[in-house]
């Protein structure tokens, strides 16, 4: 039993050494919470991204591994957000006869929704004594993470802590945020997936696909242009109220 537990041993320090371990746990992990996702007959509180981070992180604490030698290997996924963003063209081209309709409620809503999701992030961090720093890496939370951690560095925010702010608010979003829309009446899938797509970034767009089509193209719009719209006028805002 001595000498197996110790070939064990040999063959993990091995394995870890190789960034092809930090891909395959990566892939394993979500290919778990899928299935659990599919089995609980897509309950949005088994989010497959929230569990496969969940298993990911107790894996790396049970191994020992530090993150760095893990995102060796996870980088390539997250190379893999670029492309799986610019895919979201192809259903947004589906949709484009409805898109032209309504382009100007779309416009408003992306503008007022990013607005006022910065500013109130903000204003509440501050109401319970967060740190001005703590206070500007809020801001850009409901962007896709590149962009809020570009947009937060930018601002005097800690990019580390943009980013998982940006994990827990998707995780949160695609978790509540069909449920309050049903709550609220709303029935139109554009409607939703605008909504979905400001304040729940790219982790909010997989939930509307799982949805409807139309919300997912129209969540994946909003994403993009709740990017494009915080980069530009967030820094603006902070300096114009004096963050």
């Amino acid at each position: 039993m001595p000498t197996e537990t110790s070939d064990l041993s040999t063959i993990w320090v091995y394995l870890a050494a190789s960034p092809l371990v930090g891909l395959t746990i990566t892939m394993v992990a979500y290919s778990l919470a899928y299935r659990l996702y599919v089995w609980a007959n897509h309950s949005p509180l088994l989010n497959p991204v929230a569990t496969s981070v969940i298993t990911l992180i107790a894996f790396l604490m049970l191994t020992d591994t530090s993150y760095e030698a893990y995102f060796e290997g996870g980088q390539f996924v997250h190379f893999l957000l670029g492309p799986a963003t610019v895919a979201l063209a192809i259903p947004l081209y589906q949709q484009f006869s409805k898109l032209k309709k309504v382009w100007l409620p779309v416009t408003i809503a992306i503008l007022s929704g990013v607005t006022i999701g910065a500013l109130s992030s903000v204003y509440i961090a501050r109401l319970f004594g967060a740190s001005l720093q703590t206070q500007l890496s809020l801001a850009p939370k409901s962007v896709t993470a590149p962009v809020a951690m570009g947009i937060s560095e930018k601002i005097g925010g800690l990019p580390s802590l943009t980013a998982v702010l940006v994990v827990i608010t998707g995780i949160l979003g695609a978790t509540f945020g069909t449920k309050i829309l049903a709550l609220l009446g709303i029935n139109d899938d554009s409607i939703k997936g605008i909504a979905m797509g400001v304040t729940a970034h790219g982790i909010g767009t997989a939930r509307a696909f799982h949805v409807s089509a139309e919300m997912g193209a129209f969540s994946g719009l909003a994403m993009a242009l709740s990017a494009f719209t915080t980069a530009v006028i967030l820094p603006w805002l902070i300096t114009v109220l004096g963050l």
